[in-house]
């Protein structure tokens, strides 16, 4: 530390010094000209902190599946169940989890969705497509997602 305070400069933190370091071409080594990959890179501290958060973009998806895969975990136990009490009667079963679709509760999964659909194109710099004044498709998809409700409680598990 002594050795930098004689020489002029403080180095005051571990970013400080990576970012230094960083500005520095090991492969060409002192004096030499850098390499093309050295010359492109975008060398800032702000690059560096980006790199190193995982994007809430992604944070995001990863909640929706986790609940999702919660939500279809806990339908599962609860279709299970109401198959074995109905037993062979298949129009009180149908009647039953009909109801029991309409009923569950995918608030949170949903607000994740919405959520989603709000800020992901903003998040990501999603280019905007003129003509349709929508942002462009990533692979031929539209990265909106859907909401749950009733119509997938049935489609996932059949009332009959």
């Amino acid at each position: 530390m002594d050795e930098a305070l004689e020489q002029g400069h403080v180095e005051t933190s571990p970013v400080e010094r990576h970012v230094r370091r960083a500005m520095i071409d090991d492969e060409g080594g002192y004096g030499k000209p850098l390499s093309r990959r050295q010359r492109q890179t975008r060398r800032t501290l702000e690059s560096y902190l980006r790199a190193g958060v995982v994007p809430r973009y992604m944070q995001r998806l990863r909640e929706i599946e986790q609940e999702r895969q919660r939500q279809t975990a806990r339908l599962e136990r609860v279709y299970a169940d109401l198959r074995e009490r109905c037993a062979d009667d298949s129009e009180a079963f149908a009647r039953r989890w009909s109801e029991r679709a309409r009923t569950w509760n995918f608030e949170r999964i949903n607000q994740l969705v919405r959520e989603h659909n709000d800020w992901y194109p903003i998040e990501r710099q999603l280019p905007m497509d003129p003509r349709t004044r929508d942002y462009v498709k990533i692979r031929g998809r539209s990265y909106r997602r859907e909401e749950l409700g009733p119509a997938w409680v049935l489609e996932q598990f059949p009332a009959r």
